[in-house]
């Protein structure tokens, strides 16, 4: 039987859930459909989701059509829960982009659009709700062409738009409007094709024509469009239809090397650890020992497979197939197992913007707080948990202030942990302005540690994140403590990436190339410890005479008014330093675009209501970094600080 795992992606509230629900239903995996509002829908299964009507974990579910079984991965439409996005995208087959035919195209839309198809995700679009009042398919089509992609074909039509009787009608091969269109839009990427249209229209199949669609689907060069409804079941059936005939199944041999990844990690009623694997290749079976991350391992104690519904108990899960796993205790989201096609660091989406401090409003809990950030840490390694010994005080990354108050009610009702949060900052990020090297040499300059190390920093190319290279002769690296080169590499790499989390000023240092140039030891004395301690030195000394600029973020606003409230809008856009991009009319309402600094989005956001009645509805999303004007921000730093070579020591040369 073929596997396609297939993503559920959405802007929040465009019926993504509800969508999930009637899939499962139509499909006999459920005799009754849930409600989100009610709380009982299948892939909404944590109390906070049921309380709040959002999915906010990402959620997997097993259904069947004909000869494929179909993994349906319901993801989290608020932006503030991307992350958990984020890990799947590398598991997918296919998605599916549901957009709402009231709404149209929103922030997260666009964002979503954009990443699949940076990675060639093949991808349906659903534009749902077309029953509810202020339907209008042909502006969400307009706003599909013009915001996500031209490439897109719609496979049928939608009929009593706005109505409980709205409905979808396919396009069936004798209409010649449809395959004109459709044999223009596949000619694009088809010369042949292209060339028969021009010879001879007629001739041309539409088997031939349903091929290609399949094959360019697959290929994410254009995007099938349905319409229907999640609550009525309007154009579902359709849906389902093109789920099997138009997304590619997945690939690997079961019986090859063994390859996965693992894409969510929770916690079981006993505190164990789950890992959710994506298998690419092979077969793992339990009691197998698994070699996964940087040289951790386990042994695999249980595993369960998604079957017709929930994952069911199974003895192996193969290629092809999502399972979870049980007796990892050190797995982590992200890591691979064997040699996984998308091991390796990904960003597909902009890291949190946001960092509060966390404290319990008992100081005797401080301890029971940090156990349980560790574990919510392990669920979502973005909310970057970091302590500041010397303050006493815990930091974690946050997308918007929806996910502090999750991250409240979660310690509140999982861990009985009362706790409140310090005013939430901007995360800005350190860029190198040059070049810089620097060297401590093994007995010489007041070189207390057995080592030589010797780094230059240069600046990278945007968005290439931190890259460490290796320039020295092997037999300069102590071989008697590492393995290997590659070892010392590696571990010299993670101590590089570590001290560049606090830059000049204490914000993340990002693009730049880090490259180690002269390295020494002394033979029998010098242990990992003495680099591992010493390269913080060296490399904020390379840092200082490279030079940082700090930049902070900045959102893309989609911001819609009513049009008589545009004239007292714009003043309020132009103190809060946004940059307009466009402005249009559509109806009575203004439509207008541009980029604002984070750090000014809630004061926009309280403004809003009075100079917009109330009616103004805001999107953002993270577009850039930009250099800060005027006065430079600092963060007070939580390391030892590398940047006082006294104070440094002091802390640190006791311990070697």
């Amino acid at each position: 039987m073929r596997i396609v795992n297939l993503g559920i992606l959405a802007h929040v509230d465009a019926g993504k859930t509800t969508l999930t629900e009637r899939l499962l239903y139509e499909t006999g995996v459920i005799a009754q459909i849930g409600r989100v509002d009610a709380g009982s829908t299948q892939t909404d299964s944590l109390p906070l989701e049921r309380q709040r009507g959002i999915t906010i974990k990402t959620a997997v579910v097993s259904l069947v059509i004909g000869d494929v079984t179909v993994n349906l991965i319901d993801t989290p439409g608020h932006p503030d829960f991307i992350a958990e996005v984020e890990r799947v995208l590398s598991v997918l087959d296919g998605a599916v982009l549901v957009v709402s035919a009231v709404e149209g195209v929103q922030a997260q839309t666009r964002v979503l659009m954009r990443t699949l198809q940076r990675l060639h995700i093949p991808t349906l679009i659903f534009i749902n709700k077309i029953d509810r009042a202020g339907a209008d398919e042909a502006r969400v089509l307009q706003g599909i062409a013009e915001r996500l992609t031209p490439a897109l074909i719609p496979v049928g039509s939608a009929g009593g738009v706005g109505t409980r009787a709205a409905c979808f009608e396919p396009y069936s091969e004798t209409d010649t409007g449809f395959t004109s269109r459709l044999t223009l839009l596949l000619a694009d990427h088809d010369d042949a094709l292209l060339a028969d249209y021009v010879e001879d229209e007629e001739a041309i199949s539409s088997r031939r024509l349903h091929c290609e669609l399949a094959a360019q689907t697959a290929r994410g060069l254009v995007h099938p469009v349905l319409f229907g409804s999640a609550i009525t079941g309007a154009g579902v059936d359709s849906l389902i239809d093109a789920v099997k005939k138009l997304l590619p199944a997945a690939e690997g041999d079961p019986a090859g090397p063994v390859s996965g990844t693992v894409f969510k990690v929770e916690r079981g009623p006993a505190g164990e650890k789950i890992a959710y694997l994506r298998m690419f290749s092979g077969t793992v079976r339990v009691r197998d020992r698994l070699r996964f991350g940087q040289d951790r391992e386990g042994k695999v104690t249980a595993i369960s497979v998604f079957d017709r519904g929930p994952a069911q108990q199974s003895g192996s899960v193969a290629a092809g197939q999502i399972g979870k796993l049980w007796g990892l205790a050190d797995i982590r989201i992200g890591d691979a197992i064997g040699t996984s096609p998308t091991a390796g660091e990904r960003h597909y989406f902009a890291p949190p913007t946001l960092e509060t401090v966390i404290l319990p409003r008992r100081p005797a809990d401080k301890a029971a707080l940090h156990l349980a950030l560790g574990q919510l840490a392990e669920q979502d390694p973005l909310i970057n948990l970091r302590q500041d010994d010397r303050r006493a005080e815990m930091y974690v990354s946050l997308y918007g202030e929806v996910q502090k108050e999750v991250i409240q009610a979660t310690l509140e009702q999982e861990y009985n942990l009362d706790v409140h949060f310090r005013e939430t900052s901007v995360i800005c990020v350190e860029r190198p302005l040059g070049a810089g090297e620097a060297v401590d040499r093994l007995g010489k300059g007041g070189n207390p540690f057995l080592a030589t190390v010797g780094l230059r920093v240069e600046s990278a190319p945007e968005g290439s994140g931190v890259e460490f290279r290796l320039e020295v002769e092997a037999v300069s690296i102590p071989l008697y403590v590492y393995k290997a080169v590659d070892e010392f590499q590696r571990v010299m790499e993670d101590t590089v990436r570590t001290t560049l989390q606090q830059g000049l000023h204490g914000w993340q240092v990002i693009d730049c190339l880090v490259t180690m140039m002269e390295c020494g030891y002394a033979s029998p004395g010098s242990s990992a410890r003495d680099y591992r301690l010493l390269t913080p030195l060296v490399l904020m000394e390379a840092l200082r005479q490279a030079g940082t600029g700090v930049h902070e973020p900045i959102h893309r606003f989609h911001l819609e008014i009513p049009a008589d409230t545009y004239g007292a809008t714009l003043p309020v856009l132009a103190r809060l330093g946004a940059v307009m991009q466009s402005s249009t009319m559509r109806g009575p309402s203004s439509i207008l675009e541009g980029t604002i600094a984070a750090a000014r989005v809630p004061e926009l956001q309280q403004q809003l209501p009075a100079v917009t009645r109330g009616e103004g509805v805001l999107d953002y999303a993270f577009d850039c970094y930009e250099p800060v004007s005027g006065t430079v921000p600092t963060r007070p730093r939580s390391d030892q600080n590398p940047l006082n070579r006294k104070e440094y020591l002091l802390h640190v040369v006791r311990r070697v």
